[in-house]
């Protein structure tokens, strides 16, 4: 079962909530990142969101590569191979 950070790695587009979003900025977590440091920018259109590494630490795996994270949103790490 692969974790979220292996998920993340390469991720061309994000998936939360249902929603896709293009990844702008990815950052995999590692000893040098904190709590408050930002691991995913992402947009769609005009929207968007930014991921701490406190929001996606302690996520829960859902399998097939999908995770809740600890505010309850979905998400999904998607490289340009799995999106036709």
């Amino acid at each position: 079962m692969p974790s979220l950070y292996a998920t993340m790695t390469d991720a061309a587009y994000v998936v939360i909530d249902g929603e896709l979003f293009a990844t702008g900025y990815l950052r995999v977590p590692d000893e040098y990142t904190t709590a408050d440091d930002v691991v995913v920018e992402a947009r769609h259109g005009d929207r968007e969101i930014d991921i701490t590494r406190a929001e996606i630490d302690g996520a829960q795996d859902l399998g097939e590569g999908a995770f809740r994270l600890r505010n309850g949103s979905h998400v999904r790490f998607l490289s340009t191979a799995v999106v036709h």
